[in-house]
Formats: structure tokens, C-alpha cells, sequence
């Protein structure tokens, strides 16, 4: 069965989309990057997933059985842990939306009676609640009752769509329509309920498949409360931080920059502009750009993540915890980067580029895709890092120490707070889904990969196009034409913002109209069977500076060559240096290598550091003229750092010029 829409962005339907989506299965990879991590997914990470979430391990579906009666037995895990299963069950949907294999339909099928066993006769499903007698619904929001409901909703629109079934959204629309009954009324009670407010991505994905109102309208009724009520205690806030950390010092419409937990920040502002494709508010619009500007121009790193800090306070002096704090503030060695916030700051740009069809967006999707993403899960596919830094130090912490360890020195094959790995792998599982979009006379090509796309335009004719190309690590694509209408329909191709000097030709033929990096550049004509596209964008190296209000980096760079941040990481190193006693000669040259057999496959950077011999090893000293010492070295791309055991690594380095 062909589904219709692609979860978490816009449908046909979304009146107002600039770019719409392709059929869930219409992209399916064929060679290359993506290819490759889409089989490692199949083979490893949803595999491997499955049997920690539902073994003695990681709790999640023993949670269910016990809700449902099968099992005795206190919940375990964490109050989010039933969201942690829906997306795992999302990721494994959209692998059998390409492989059809028919284990993954059973073992779905076997899941989902038991979660529909598990829900209670009015629809409310919430196993951390429910195995609490002593705890009351909707109480508390620290109990992520509507982190779990928006997770659900997804993963059971996802299923739907893909298996052309209702027995998973049956479950969600009972669960939803308990929600309207109690939330859609303007009580104070529940006023300012909900922590991490997933559900409003889900509540318009479930209007997008049963074109119900009521969800969408619940949905912006969540949005419209936030910020309305005067920040201060409340029963159902006791216990968790308030006012900026959870978005609710100002609305949404008046939020002049991001503020407070990255991942509830980013989820929201996702919603939102969900519910904007739906109606078209234009307060709603003017808010979002404004804040996806804040968060990627003022409070983004080089590699796309987001959440600068594990603790700290919000420009208003609010608590926050694992998010944003002040603009341009981007420690490296400190910084948080929570694989959940980098995820859904693609997210939220996924959705921001359907509505916008500008290439900025795409821009940050593959940012975060190929660095800050990536970065959280092994070369194998079955050990997760939560935080992302951008340095690391022996012993300059004591990581893992806190609660939840979610810092650790090592990516870990199971983190008890265990939120980012099948959220991580779900956006894995369903990067084929972004590639493309439909505009109102054509597709846009938004991302690039070895890929076969068989779609139907929006004028319902055919096309069937082929990609070929060896990106990210080489500059070359090759689109072509199989099969399309003969009426004039455009082709917009994505020109990266790095890439000045890109090139394009069709059937060998260059084009001679200027190619802008940071846009879509529109080829429209009368396209047939065979004709060929070429783009070539160059793969040069560039030395990355940051904002001079961003003071840690001050003379300092990152490399970079195509989308890939590079890091150096002390197994490069001669035997006893430090990371901290490296530098970068400006004009020192970096020649790319690609190595099959070496951390799955990357181009690694090869060149010339210096090694400071009389480096600060008092807090201050008197400066003395330095020696310097010649080695060569790689660099490998960030996001396979820390593959070869514990290691110091560094994105940014002191140059000397």
C-alpha cells in the first residue's frame, strides 16, 4: 500500500505549504551515504533497539504488560518511557515502508494489542500513572503525561499510513478525544499543564489523517495558553522549573528569542508551525521566523546542534535546564547539545522549509544530519552519547557523576534516561522522506543521496527520477530523468550555502544563468525520458571563525569541507600530547582522503598541526616566545569522534597565522 503523507511535515492537503510532501515509500536509497546508514538502521539500531525496550533492560514494553495486567510490578524507567517505545515503533514502520518485511508487521501487530490492552475504558493510556495508583491524572506535569501522548499520536499516524491499518489509531484517537473532553475547556486547572508539549505535533498529524477539527483546534488551544497565565507555583507545576524553561514567560506570538529547555522549545515551535500549515495565522508566521532565526543565527553550533548548557538560567534569570541560555554564549567543552534538541532542530526547520521552500532550512536539516545528529550514535549503530560536546578533556570533569549520567566520556549501549536513541534512529529510519518536496509545477530536491524517487506530481502525472552521487564526501550528482509528463514542469535544486562556485549542466551542456549558493535554483522546461542533470558543487576546505561576541572561540577555527565539521581527536596524535597544546596553521593546506575501511567509510583531512612546547600550564603566566613542533595528522568528522575508545577531541583550534 502507498501512503500519503509523510509524518511530522506538511500533506497535500496543508493549504498553506510552499513545498508538499512525497509518498512516505517514494524515495528509497539505493548507494552511498544514506544508503548506508538506512541498512545499518535496518540491520543494527532497530533491531538492537527492539530487544533493549522490550527485554529486562530497557522496561518500556514490560511497562505496557504490566498495565494491562500481564505482568506484576512497579513502572520502570522514566516518566517519558512510553514515548520512547512509540518512536522506536515509529522507526520500525518506516523500515518496513521500504523492505515490506512482514516480521516487523507481526511484531508490530503483537505490540499494539498489548498497548491497546493496557489503555484504560476512557482512553487515557499512561503507564507511568497508571502503575502509581497514588498519583492522580494530569496531577503534575512533571509526569511527561503530554510528551507520551504526542509520541503516540505520531507513531500511530505513522502506522497508519504505512500499513493502511486502524489498529494502532484506533488507540490514538480514543487517547485523543479523552484529551479534548478535558483539556479543550478554558479550566485553570489546566491551564498551564504540559512539560515537553509533543502532543501538538500530534494532534495535527491525527487531524491530517481523520480530518477531524477538534484536533487541530486542541492543538492550537495549547498554543494559546502558553504564556497566558502568570508565571508562579502552581499545584500541577510543584516539584519542576517554571516560566522560561517550559516557554510559558511570554506567548508564543511575543517570544522574541528561544528560551529554556532546547527540546521542549523545538518541539513547540515544530507544533506550531504544523498548526500554521493548517491556518495560516499570520501572527503565528512572523513568530516562527523570528525564533528559528534566534536559535540558528544567535544559539546554534557550527555542527547544528542545539542547548548550550546542562544547567543554567534563561535571559530572564528562570532555571533552565539542558537548553538555551544568553545569544552568542557557545562553550564547547561544557556545552550540552542533547541529541533529542539536535533532532528536532531539524524538525522544526523540516517543517519551517515546507512552509517556506527557502533553501536556509534545508541548509540546517543537513547541518545537523551529517554532524550534530549523527554524532550521537556509534559507527555500529548500537551505543548512544545524550550530550554532544564540541571538546573533550581527560579528567576536566567528572562526567557521568550527576543524575542519570547523561554526560558521559563514551557513547553508551544503553542510557537509563533513554529518550535520544529512537528518536535519533526514527529521523534515520525516515531521512529518505526529506529528500524531495512537490512544489505546485514540479519537485524540489532538498537533500542528496544515491536515491530512486518514483512520485506523482500535483497534478497527479508520474515521474521517476534516479539519483547518483558519492555526497558527501564528492561534489557530483547525477539526476536522471526515467520517466515524466511533457507539459514544462520546474526542477529546484538546492544549492547549499557553502557551495560558491557551483556549476550545473543538463545533458552535458552547461548552463550559463548564475548559480546562487544559499537558494534553489529553478531549471523549468519541457523535460523527456533521458535527459540528465548535472550539478558540481566544490569540495573545498574552509576554516570556520565564529562571531567575535562568541568568546571562547576567539582565534579560533573549525574546518569544514562540503556539510561535514571535522574535530581533532588525540589517536591522531603523537603519543603524549595534549589536545589543549595544538594548533592550526592558517595557512597550512588539508588534503581529503577517503577511507572505506575506517569508521564506516569517511574522507578524512590530512595536514600539518603545530605542537606548542611551552604551553600555560600555571592559571596565568608570564608569556614566553614559543617553540613549535611539526606533525602531521588527520581529521576525522565529528560526528564518527570517540569510535576508537575514549579519546580528547577539539572542533575548534587556536591558529596561528
Amino acid at each position: 500500500m502507498k501512503s500519503q503523507d509523510s509524518i511530522l511535515t506538511n500533506k497535500v492537503e496543508s493549504p498553506y505549504t510552499l513545498l508538499r510532501s512525497t509518498d512516505l515509500d517514494a524515495c528509497k536509497w539505493t548507494s552511498g551515504f544514506w544508503a548506508d546508514k538506512f541498512a545499518l538502521c535496518k540491520d543494527a539500531m532497530v533491531p538492537n533497539m527492539e530487544e533493549l525496550l522490550c527485554g529486562d533492560i530497557g522496561h518500556a514494553l514490560n511497562n505496557f504488560k504490566k498495565a494491562a495486567g500481564h505482568l506484576p510490578g512497579p513502572h520502570q524507567g522514566m516518566f517519558w518511557h512510553d514515548g520512547d517505545f512509540y518512536k522506536w515503533m515509529e522507526a520500525a514502520a518506516y523500515i518496513y515502508a521500504h523492505n515490506r518485511d512482514e516480521s516487523i508487521a507481526n511484531a508490530l501487530d503483537s505490540y499494539i494489542e498489548i498497548i491497546g490492552q493496557a489503555q484504560e475504558e476512557d482512553g487515557y493510556l499512561q503507564t507511568q500513572i497508571q502503575l502509581r495508583p497514588e498519583v492522580d491524572r494530569y496531577e503534575n506535569r512533571k509526569y511527561h503525561e503530554m510528551y507520551n501522548t504526542g509520541h503516540l499520536l505520531i507513531s500511530a499516524c505513522a502506522h497508519h499510513r504505512i500499513f493502511g491499518k486502524d489498529n494502532f489509531l484506533s488507540i490514538a484517537i480514543k487517547h485523543a478525544d479523552l484529551l479534548h473532553s478535558i483539556f479543550f475547556p478554558e479550566t485553570k486547572q489546566f491551564g498551564r499543564f504540559g512539560f515537553n508539549q509533543t502532543q501538538i505535533l500530534g494532534l495535527v498529524e491525527l487531524y491530517r489523517v481523520t480530518n477531524d477539527k477538534k484536533y487541530l483546534q486542541l492543538a492550537e488551544r495549547f498554543i494559546n495558553r502558553r504564556g497566558a497565565y502568570p508565571v508562579a507555583h502552581h499545584p500541577t507545576t510543584a516539584g519542576y522549573p517554571i516560566g522560561d524553561m517550559v516557554q510559558e514567560r511570554v506567548p508564543l506570538r511575543q517570544a522574541q528569542e528561544a528560551a529554556g529547555h532546547a527540546v521542549l522549545a523545538l518541539y513547540y515551535y515544530a507544533g506550531a508551525a504544523a498548526v500554521y500549515a493548517e491556518t495560516g495565522e499570520q501572527q503565528l508566521s512572523v513568530a516562527l521566523d523570528r525564533l528559528w532565526k534566534n536559535v540558528t543565527t544567535r544559539k546554534m553550533y557550527v555542527t547544528g546542534a542545539v542547548g548550550q548548557a546542562h544547567y543554567g538560567a534563561s535571559s530572564n534569570r528562570d532555571k533552565i535546564e539542558e537548553g538555551f541560555i544568553d545569544d552568542y554564549m557557545l562553550p564547547n567543552l561544557t556545552a550540552y547539545n542533547e541529541t533529542c534538541a539536535n533532532v528536532c532542530n531539524a524538525i522544526f526547520s523540516r517543517n519551517m522549509l515546507t512552509l517556506r521552500a527557502e533553501s536556509k532550512f534545508a541548509d540546517v536539516i543537513e547541518t545537523v544530519l551529517y554532524n550534530s545528529a549523527l554524532s550521537g550514535i556509534s559507527v555500529d549503530g548500537k551505543s548512544y552519547f545524550y550530550a554532544n560536546p564540541l571538546r573533550m578533556i581527560h579528567a576536566a570533569r567528572a562526567y557521568g557523576s550527576h543524575e542519570n549520567a547523561t554526560e558521559t566520556p563514551t557513547r553508551e549501549p544503553y542510557l537509563e534516561c533513554f529518550c535520544c536513541p529512537p528518536n535519533l534512529v526514527r529521523c534515520i529510519a525516515k531521512v529518505s522522506t526529506w529528500m524531495y518536496g512537490l512544489t505546485k509545477n514540479g519537485i524540489s530536491v532538498n537533500l542528496y543521496g544515491g536515491n530512486v524517487l518514483e512520485t506523482t506530481l500535483t497534478d497527479g502525472s508520474n515521474l521517476l527520477i534516479t539519483q547518483e552521487t558519492n555526497y558527501p564526501w564528492e561534489g557530483e550528482v547525477m539526476l536522471k530523468i526515467e520517466e515524466c509528463k511533457s507539459a514544462v514542469f520546474e526542477i529546484l535544486l538546492r544549492i547549499p550555502d557553502w557551495a560558491k562556485g557551483t556549476k550545473i549542466a543538463i545533458n552535458n551542456t552547461e548552463m550559463t544563468d548564475a548559480v546562487i549558493a544559499g537558494t534553489f535554483h529553478k531549471l523549468e522546461r519541457s523535460w523527456k525520458p533521458g535527459d540528465v542533470i548535472q550539478l558540481t558543487m566544490p569540495m573545498e576546505v574552509h576554516l570556520i571563525e565564529g562571531h567575535p561576541r562568541v568568546e571562547e572561540i576567539r582565534n579560533q577555527v573549525a574546518i569544514r569541507r562540503g556539510p561535514i565539521v571535522y574535530c581533532l581527536e588525540s589517536p591522531d596524535l603523537p603519543p603524549g600530547t595534549n589536545i589543549v597544546d595544538v594548533y592550526l596553521d592558517g595557512k597550512a593546506s588539508w588534503y581529503p582522503i577517503y577511507k572505506p575501511d575506517f569508521l564506516g567509510g569517511v574522507v578524512t583531512l590530512q595536514g600539518e598541526i603545530l605542537i606548542r612546547q611551552q604551553n600555560a600550564r600555571e592559571l596565568y603566566q608570564t608569556v614566553t616566545t614559543p617553540e613549535w613542533e611539526v606533525s602531521q595528522v588527520q581529521l576525522v568528522p565529528y560526528h564518527v569522534w570517540c569510535n576508537r575508545g575514549e579519546a580528547e577531541m577539539s572542533v575548534f583550534l587556536p591558529i596561528k597565522w
